[in-house]
């Protein structure tokens, strides 16, 4: 049976404390930020190019000029493009909350419209940033008035410090993989050395898979469902899994990105930023022809942001799941709980 309207007043009624709290929320975020000298941007939502990965799905839109000749961009699926050219204008703090789409998902986690939570630091370590999304995070407990953050079942107890795991001690702990033997001295990946040991762990590998299609896969079925309880940030992800980010100073096998799980739920991503714009391009057009050969589609390269790039300063930075952190606060067992106006869905 397909639910209700969201406009009916009674399936309205049982979300509207949900999205009360929401709104609260969201006034938080915004004093906290600004208490401490950021600024909020308001970027653009159409975009020459959505972003360079591999499994990253845009939503297109055509749009005619006066003579009625039609023009192809997209909506962004991240505010990430231009949040970095406006640290190379000279910001150096910046946050928004943004509407973001994004095709080929769907699911009680996921909407094709919603919202991002972004920020940027200039000149500071990427440790900084996790910092700063450990405290949103517990700012949005405190602002819901609950001490544990909860999803299906499984709770985040805000007060018992996370854990910090590396992810090469991840699969050595859980898949009996020595992720950093698979990948050369310069981070590149050696693909039948990783199909071998995730076969030798039972883990199925097929002949088309590339070194990040048997990552992925590793992750999904041996790292995740141990990242289910508590708050746990998964650090030092390998450099052919960090497009946007820059090496790790103590090992160039691995990046400069983490994740944060809460409850189960992945949450947030961030980065120490990569502003090497040659580098940048090289990675962008492996993703690309990555993505040509598994969804036989690519996206064009902005040329202007990586022309920023090379002016952009050291900086870090976060992309966290606003709505996620909302349903984990109010213990929403699916994302249209806690979103104004639900949108269409891949499906319907």
């Amino acid at each position: 049976m397909a639910p209700l309207p969201f406009w009916r007043a009674d399936r309205y009624r049982d979300r509207r404390e949900r999205l009360m709290v929401r709104s609260r929320i969201a006034a938080a975020i915004r004093a906290h930020f600004d208490s401490q000298g950021f600024v909020e941007t308001a970027c653009s939502s159409l975009v020459v190019s959505p972003g360079n990965q591999t499994h990253l799905h845009a939503v297109q839109a055509e749009v005619k000029d006066a003579s009625g000749r039609p023009h192809s961009f997209y909506l962004h699926t991240s505010p990430e493009f231009a949040m970095k050219k406006l640290l190379a204008a000279g910001e150096a703090k910046i946050y928004e909350l943004a509407r973001v789409f994004r095709g080929r998902e769907s699911g009680p986690l996921n909407a094709l419209e919603f919202t991002m939570l972004e920020w940027y630091r200039a000149g500071m370590l990427y440790r900084t940033v996790i910092d700063d999304a450990l405290e949103i995070i517990r700012l949005a407990a405190r602002i819901a008035g609950v001490s544990e953050l909860r999803h299906r079942g499984h709770t985040a107890d805000v007060s018992v410090l996370p854990k910090r795991v590396a992810v090469a001690d991840a699969f050595g702990r859980h898949a009996e993989i020595d992720l950093l033997a698979t990948m050369e001295a310069d981070g590149s990946p050696r693909r039948e050395a990783l199909a071998a040991a995730a076969r030798k762990s039972g883990i199925s590998v097929q002949e088309t898979d590339s070194w990040s299609d048997i990552f992925s896969r590793t992750l999904q079925e041996r790292i995740e469902p141990n990242l289910q309880e508590g708050i746990i940030i998964l650090d030092e992800y390998p450099r052919p899994e960090a497009a946007l980010a820059r090496a790790s100073p103590r090992d160039p096998r691995v990046a400069e990105r983490f994740e944060i799980y809460v409850a189960g739920v992945e949450i947030a991503n961030g980065f120490g930023e990569l502003n090497d714009a040659e580098e940048q391009r090289r990675r962008f057009t492996r993703e690309m022809d990555e993505k040509q050969r598994i969804y036989n589609e690519r996206y064009p390269l902005d040329e202007d942001f990586l022309a920023a790039l090379a002016r952009m300063p050291p900086a870090s930075g976060v992309a966290l799941g606003f709505d996620r952190l909302v349903m984990l606060a109010t213990d929403a067992r699916h994302i249209d709980d806690v979103l104004w106006t639900p949108g269409p869905s891949l499906g319907q």
